[in-house]
């Protein structure tokens, strides 16, 4: 008799059978999967599939809106990315397996979830959603279905808008998507010298099993970024650097922590963000007998695990703003290869999931 593996949701009931008494009923395993890549930047979340992949993974599609980082892309991956993604209708986008998606943090109005769930409208998300970038990563995953998919965010995307956008997020994604969905905040700092927290929202078409990975712990060091033979253009002027001093003074007395960081050479940094171009003030380096220095780019590629046959092929400011939006490769990496192995292997932790209730899932650290 064929068992029944429920996964429930407030609104949602999906059901999945299988017999594990008889190995002619498992599917035949899938070896290879195709990949989308929204939201791409300069191709972290491609690279870190790619490099999980080891030649089983291939990506059919690209979008990414800003030109500068569409031409980094493209030096590195051979193709320009599609552009504005609002503009791009989800029936002109090849199917896929995965959906990968690094989208930005906006409010949502909870009010249309709601409203049209009380209703039974089948696409409430489109009420909730419409108007914000998410609504087209929900858009395409319901036009597409794939197989599974891949969101990233910043680590306050739980805490933004008092919870309510991230709560949207979850409704729109189980309740109005049907998907398995898991969610975590993952810190790189041990693959990477940076200290840099991000969320993670893996999703599942079938009732899935899924665990984040434990991150390994390479115990890195941030010295071992840096290049040598630094031209002297990355020193901070005096000008720079007195105002430095004396705005981190200010906030001390205050009783605040604001102000700028010298990277500890045997640990780790603060976090790189997309304004490192304007002052570096985040991750500074200590110099002999003269003023601090800011990160080159290569070493802000090196510093979100990027390799060193990484082209950079725009500006430093443009730079700074691309790898401070990025991710860390080798965490994506990580993850991926979890995602991969799950879809190689459906039948793996099946029974696990059964009468498990998918907001209880939800990772809280």
């Amino acid at each position: 008799m064929a068992k029944k593996v429920i996964v429930k949701s407030k609104k949602t009931k999906r059901i999945a059978e299988s017999n594990g008494n008889s190995a002619t009923n498992i599917k035949k395993k899938q070896k290879n999967f195709t990949f989308i890549d929204l939201f791409a930047g300069i191709g972290g979340i491609r690279l870190a599939f790619e490099n999980a992949g080891a030649g089983t993974t291939r990506c059919v599609f690209s979008s990414e809106w800003d030109e500068k980082a569409q031409e980094t892309y493209e030096a590195n991956f051979g193709e320009k990315p599609e552009g504005d993604i609002t503009k791009i209708n989800a029936e002109d986008i090849p199917d896929h397996d995965i959906l990968t998606a690094g989208f930005p943090c906006q409010p949502f109005s909870i009010a249309g979830v709601s409203k049209n769930n009380a209703l039974g409208n089948a696409h409430g998300f489109e009420h909730a959603t419409q108007g914000t970038l998410f609504f087209d990563v929900a858009r395409i995953i319901d036009k597409k279905r794939p197989k599974a998919f891949l969101l990233e965010n910043v680590k306050n995307l739980k805490g933004h808008d008092k919870g309510k956008t991230f709560k949207v997020i979850l409704q729109t994604l189980v309740e109005e998507l049907g998907y398995t969905v898991y969610a975590k905040v993952l810190d790189a700092r041990t693959m990477v010298p940076q200290h840099r927290e991000r969320i993670y929202i893996v999703g599942f078409r079938e009732p899935t099993y899924f665990e984040f990975p434990e991150l390994p712990d390479l115990k890195p060091k941030f010295k071992t970024i840096l290049e040598k033979n630094v031209p002297e253009k990355y020193t901070l002027t005096n000008n720079l650097w007195n105002y430095l001093q004396n705005y981190a003074a200010k906030h001390k007395a205050k009783g605040n922590g604001f102000g700028y960081g010298i990277a500890d050479m045997n640990g780790v940094s603060r976090t790189l963000s997309a304004r490192y171009y304007k002052d570096g003030s985040e991750v500074l380096i200590a110099q002999d007998n003269k003023n601090p220095r800011r990160l080159t780019p290569r070493e802000c590629a090196r510093l979100m695990g990027y390799p060193d046959d990484f082209k950079i092929v725009c500006s430093d400011t443009r730079a700074y703003k691309q790898f401070g939006n990025s991710v860390v490769v080798p965490v994506v990496q990580q993850i991926a290869a979890k995602i991969l192995d799950c879809l190689k292997n459906p039948e793996k932790d099946i029974y696990q999931i059964s009468n498990y209730k998918l907001f209880e899932k939800i990772d809280n650290s």
